[in-house]
C-alpha cells in the first residue's frame, strides 16, 4: 500500500474510532448529562406541567431525557419521549467527537509538510 494512502486510511480509521469512543461516552452518560441538565433549569417543564428542575431522581432524570426527546410519547407525533432524549445526547457526543478529531487530523497534516 503506498504511503499516501496508508495514511488516509489511518487518518480515517482515527477519526471513527474517536466518533465511536465519545459516541459510546455519551451513551454511558446520557442519563447524568440530561439530569444535570434539567436541575440547571435548561429544559422547562416536564409532560405535567412541573417545571423540571425542581424533580429529582428518577423523576428528573426521565422528565429531562424525554424533554431532549422532544417530549413525552404521548404528546405528539414528534416526540421520541426518553429513547429520543438518549439518541440526541450520543448524536450530539459524536458529532463532537468527529469534529474534534477531523480538525486535529487535518492540522497534522499541515505539520507533517
Amino acid at each position: 500500500m503506498k504511503k499516501s494512502k496508508m495514511r488516509t486510511f489511518l487518518k480515517f480509521a482515527g477519526i471513527t474510532a474517536v466518533t465511536l469512543a465519545t459516541g459510546g461516552v455519551g451513551l454511558v452518560f446520557a442519563a447524568p448529562i440530561a439530569a444535570t441538565l434539567g436541575a440547571a433549569g435548561l429544559l422547562g417543564a416536564a409532560s405535567t406541567g412541573t417545571s423540571i428542575s425542581i424533580l429529582t431522581g428518577a423523576a428528573l432524570t426521565n422528565a429531562s431525557l424525554a424533554a431532549l426527546g422532544g417530549g413525552a410519547l404521548g404528546t405528539g407525533a414528534t416526540a421520541l419521549g426518553i429513547t429520543g432524549g438518549i439518541t440526541a445526547i450520543t448524536g450530539s457526543s459524536a458529532a463532537v467527537g468527529m469534529a474534534t478529531s477531523g480538525v486535529a487530523a487535518k492540522l497534522l497534516d499541515k505539520s507533517k509538510k
